[in-house]
């Protein structure tokens, strides 16, 4: 059995991270450590973390470093064969690791694609939902292979150790889209399970996500696809052309997003940097929609 190792990252969300570290403690399967990194909070939250005890592994940094500098400090301190990541104001369902550990156990993945329920501010009341009694999954030879739509969020990711580990773990440079920029640096990294249900994280809306900062999206974007040119990123040149396609939906949601805001300088300067990005996506769902998509495994929990 897979041991995992949930790391969750928290900066002043005195508010949420009561129902996050919760969720985790009250994870069926036994096989898992949690480790919760404070971002030098000064909402309150330290004494609501340190009410868990050795429930939890509580690190608290002294000074502000970011989600992908405090995730990377949870991963130096991890044991887990498996990284389970949990922003501070999201929630696991009860059934996660259960989930994950048969995904692990029937596929040998190297990383694994979770689906999210989406919630409005306030917990959903979980407590009378039937724990599922299948599993729907699709398996890739890599990521780069993959055929599907997948909302990226750290929440739904969970990687093998080793291989995060040799990817050099998050980008402490990039934030927001940090988590685009960790899939296009696993692309290459081996075997990929996606999960299509059950949900295994339930995602929070409010006002604080970093989905409403859209220049600042628009430029961490700007950022990642300069570096894919830049040669930036694993897979060397043969997997250019799937890295350009695996940024054009991205690049597309945001030339969008941008626009509708009003921001349209940044809209054109988003599209002439993407556009063979964009491009190179619509041939890929072409040939996805000619070909078909691989077949849907379901299997018992």
């Amino acid at each position: 059995m897979a041991f995992f190792s949930i790391i969750i990252t928290s900066h002043n969300q005195a508010n949420f991270i009561r129902d996050a570290v919760t969720s985790a403690v009250a994870q069926t399967l036994a096989h898992r450590e949690i480790i919760v990194i404070d971002d030098a909070s000064s909402d309150g939250s330290q004494p609501i973390l340190e009410e868990y005890g050795d429930a939890i592994r509580l690190i608290k940094l002294e000074k502000n470093v970011g989600a992908s500098s405090a995730r990377n400090i949870g991963i130096a301190a991890a044991k887990g064969d498996f990284l389970v990541f949990l922003d501070g104001d999201d929630v696991l369902l009860p059934w996660a690791l259960a989930v994950y550990n048969q995904v692990v156990e029937r596929e040998r993945p190297h990383i694994i694609l979770s689906t999210m329920r989406w919630f409005h501010e306030q917990t959903p009341d979980i407590s009378s939902d039937r724990a599922p009694d299948n599993v729907e999954v699709v398996a890739y030879d890599s990521l780069l292979e993959k055929d599907r739509p997948y909302r990226a969020s750290a929440s739904a990711l969970v990687i093998s150790h080793a291989v995060f580990t040799q990817v050099r773990g998050w980008t402490n440079e990039i934030f927001p889209m940090e988590d685009l920029d960790v899939l296009i640096k696993l692309l290459s990294s081996g075997r990929t399970a996606q999960i299509l249900a059950p949900p295994t994280v339930c995602y929070r809306i409010h006002a604080a996500n970093t989905v409403h900062q859209v220049a600042n999206c628009a430029g961490a974007l700007r950022m990642i696809i300069e570096k894919e040119k830049r040669r930036g990123y694993p897979g060397g040149h043969s997997n250019r052309g799937r890295r350009y396609a695996f940024l054009g939906g991205p690049a597309m949601f945001w030339v969008k997003k941008t626009y509708k805001s009003g921001l349209y300088r940044e809209a054109l300067r988003l599209l002439a940097l993407a556009w063979p990005m964009i491009f190179a996506a619509g041939f890929v769902r072409a040939t996805i929609f000619m070909r078909g998509r691989r077949d849907v495994q379901t299997f018992a929990l």
